[in-house]
């Protein structure tokens, strides 16, 4: 899964939240001045890799959303820290939890709870 450019997020923010829409109500929602044919290639663009779902209504398409936002920044994280821990484990583990922990103290508790989780569930 790759990091979404800036106008890719800015229509995948869109398609969580308002649901499926066509490539017009798109670009009214974007309130820029961008063209119909960006719109449709981006759309295009994100229905190739897998993040949106399309359906046919007359000679145009209607986008949803193929997985969550949760989803989408799940597979973003396993994908990037995966690669990661191949290569350097320890300080990357390390570099997490602080940065984890620098957010908001709680996301330490949230790990710890977590990591029991996958404990129990592997025994």
């Amino acid at each position: 899964m790759k990091v979404l450019g800036s106008l890719e997020k800015r229509v995948m923010d869109i398609l969580w939240v308002a649901g499926p829409l066509g490539v017009r109500q798109v670009m009214t929602q974007l309130k820029g001045k961008l063209a119909y044919t960006t719109i449709m290639t981006t759309l295009d663009r994100l229905y190739k890799k897998g993040l949106l779902a399309r359906d046919r209504n007359g000679t145009a398409y209607i986008y949803r959303s193929a997985m969550s936002q949760d989803d989408y920044h799940c597979s973003l994280v396993e994908d990037t820290v995966g690669s990661l821990l191949e290569k350097s484990a320890g300080p990357v583990l390390a570099a997490f939890v602080n940065t984890a922990a620098e957010l908001d103290e709680d996301n330490l508790k949230k790990l710890e709870a977590l990591i029991a989780q996958r404990r129990r569930r592997n025994k």
